[in-house]
């Protein structure tokens, strides 16, 4: 047991040793550290080319101690090239591209102004400190170009080829961008036989990328409407951003499947005179080249092309007539694979013809008589029928018109108007003249007329009659007829004389049924004067009256007149009386209404103070 003891005391204190010597060297370890200069730089700095770069340079120097100097380098081709160097407050640059581009901060940060894509590369920061050695660190300037602006090229595809569909092109972008292809907005990949997209990679002379992609594919003729655009992914600020070129379409050749041939407008709606269009269309692309004919007799067609657009496929026919009516054909050539296709379609023009009056009795017709008008007309569609007079106001419909008991005033021009109502506009007329024969009948004369003597006047004279009569004067003068249907009026421009106001003028109109004459009286305008003066006294002598018996009634109204069944005025007393008011009693009651009677002061009179008086009532 005396020897075990020792034993364990030896192992306690091996153990207490090894205790001490990992707490040293732990502190060892923690005041190495705490002694070594360190230097922190971005691992990465971005700038758009053309602006300025600025790289950091953060450095610890344990014990607040200073650096002795400060190099900055970039790294080119494995070799480290000194930008410059610092020391205290002095900046010693070296003979290098960047001099003169180069600035640094009271931060010893590094500043490179109007960087370019060749500026892409490693920097370094080296800071000595003395005793406390030295330190480095490095960044890495990544430059990149403005935003790359992708822009397409289209060509035309055909069916059975994989064509070439667009091309896109980013030029003028750093680092090179990656390029994708959408139709109808979704992602295209590559698939054999099918959709290729190769890309091709140019780097320029000022170290920026053009990346140029190219998209064939085979097409359908659904594809015609489709829609593609380039997708360019490019790398910016840390993240990949994209730009989008615009949409576009292809153009895609296919031949026609159907072919389509109709009339414009609707070819029910067509009437004599129109301007028809013969339109023909097919769903190829290209259009196909177009011919168009007509079926004549015995199944021949005539060739119309010289007439048409065959690159539209539109006919023009103008001024269609029925003749233009039949059966029209169209026909299609493809240039490309040399196949046919046609198309007929009819086309019908509406017409009316044969418009046709007839009257019944169609002898002369004399006053009293009664007549029938029958209108007819041939169309292919179902016509209306409306009859009009000569001032064109409708008086009746259908196709017949019957006028009774006829006078010269019913004679007129009538027409029959056709129409069509199955076709807007289409409607055709026909007039006749429906003419009453008799004797001529005056109707208006200029009598009596008002003249004075040498004074140049016009007598007129308006009469109704056929046959259509001569109107004569029995005076010498001017005369000028007018006619219109049946009325003829007669204008006599003479000269008043003596003889003329004594036996005025004499109108006589006559034809070979009759005569008929009218008087007419001129009269000198000086009586005609003394009967307004007599007039004009008889008005003023009204107007005085109506003015008396105004001022009267105004007097009775301020009771200046007492008027009624109370009294009368005595006009015959002397004038101290006439203030007094009167009766005239004519019953048996005059006693009694005596005692009711007073004067104009108040006081009663006797009823016999007012017998045999003369008196005035209001």
């Amino acid at each position: 047991l005396s020897r075990g003891r020792p034993a364990a005391g030896m192992a306690g204190g091996r153990w207490a040793a090894g205790l001490a010597l990992a707490w040293g060297c732990c502190l060892l370890l923690c005041c190495a550290a705490a002694s070594k200069l360190e230097v922190s730089m971005p691992v990465v700095v971005e700038v758009e080319s053309g602006g300025t770069a600025r790289i950091e340079c953060n450095f610890y120097i344990p014990g607040n101690g200073s650096y002795t100097y400060i190099d900055w380098f970039y790294i080119d081709r494995n070799n480290r090239v000194r930008l410059c160097r610092i020391t205290g407050n002095e900046i010693v640059q070296e003979n290098t591209d960047y001099k003169g581009r180069l600035s640094v901060g009271e931060d010893k940060a590094l500043s490179i102004s109007r960087v370019t894509v060749q500026d892409t590369r490693t920097f370094v920061c080296h800071v000595g400190a003395g005793s406390h050695g030295v330190g480095e660190n490095r960044t890495d300037l990544h430059v990149y170009s403005e935003l790359p602006s992708p822009y397409g090229s289209t060509r035309c595809s055909r069916l059975s080829l994989p064509s070439q569909i667009a091309q896109c092109v980013s030029r003028n972008s750093f680092p090179p961008p990656n390029i994708t292809w959408h139709k109808n907005g979704e992602q295209l990949q590559p698939e054999e036989k099918m959709v290729k997209i190769p890309t091709t990679r140019t780097r320029e002379s000022s170290g920026l990328y053009t990346v140029s992609s190219t998209l064939f594919a085979h097409v359908t003729r659904e594809d015609r409407n489709s829609l593609y655009h380039c997708t360019v992914h490019y790398w910016l600020r840390g993240q990949t951003r994209t730009v989008e070129s615009q949409r576009v379409n292809v153009t895609v050749f296919y031949p026609a499947e159907h072919v389509k041939l109709q009339v414009m407008p609707s070819s029910t709606l067509v009437k004599e005179g129109d301007d028809v269009k013969l339109v023909c269309e097919a769903d190829g692309n290209p259009a196909p080249v177009f011919s168009f004919f007509k079926r004549e007799l015995e199944d021949k067609w005539q060739d119309l092309t010289s007439l048409a657009d065959t690159n539209s496929g539109v006919l023009n026919l103008h001024d269609v007539s029925k003749s233009s009516s039949g059966l029209y054909r169209c026909q299609t050539l493809d240039l490309d694979d040399m196949r046919q296709m046609e198309k007929d379609v009819e086309l019908v023009v509406n017409y009316i013809e044969g418009v046709h009056v007839k009257m019944e009795p169609s002898s002369p017709l004399q006053e009293g008589d009664s007549v029938k008008l029958s209108c007819d007309a041939h169309s292919p569609v179902a016509l209306n029928y409306q009859w009009r007079d000569g001032k064109g106001r409708k008086i009746a419909e259908g196709n017949q018109l019957f006028l009774s008991n006829l006078t010269f005033e019913t004679s007129s021009n009538f027409s029959c108007k056709v129409i069509a109502p199955s076709v807007p506009g289409l409607e055709q007329s026909k007039q006749v003249a429906v003419a009453v024969q008799g004797k001529p009948r005056i109707v208006a004369i200029s009598s009596p007329l008002y003249v004075r003597q040498d004074e140049v006047v016009n007598l007129t004279c308006k009469a109704i009659a056929f046959p259509r009569p001569s109107v004569h004067w029995n005076v010498n003068g001017t005369a000028h007829e007018y006619v219109e249907n049946q009325h003829v009026a007669s204008n006599l421009t003479v000269r008043v004389n003596h003889d003329l106001l004594r036996a005025g003028a004499m109108c006589r109109v006559s034809n070979a049924l009759g005569v008929s004459e009218k008087h007419i009286q001129l009269l000198d305008q000086k009586t005609s004067e003394s009967k307004g003066v007599i007039i004009v006294a008889i008005i003023v002598c009204i107007l005085v009256v109506a003015v008396l018996g105004s001022v009267i009634y105004f007097l009775h109204k301020k009771g200046k007149i007492p008027c009624g069944r109370a009294g009368k005025q005595d006009i015959t007393k002397p004038e101290a009386r006439k203030d007094k008011i009167v009766v005239d009693v004519k019953s048996d009651k005059l006693s009694e209404e005596a005692g009711l009677l007073q004067g104009a002061n108040g006081e009663k009179r006797p009823a016999a103070d007012q017998v045999g008086q003369s008196v005035v009532r209001c």
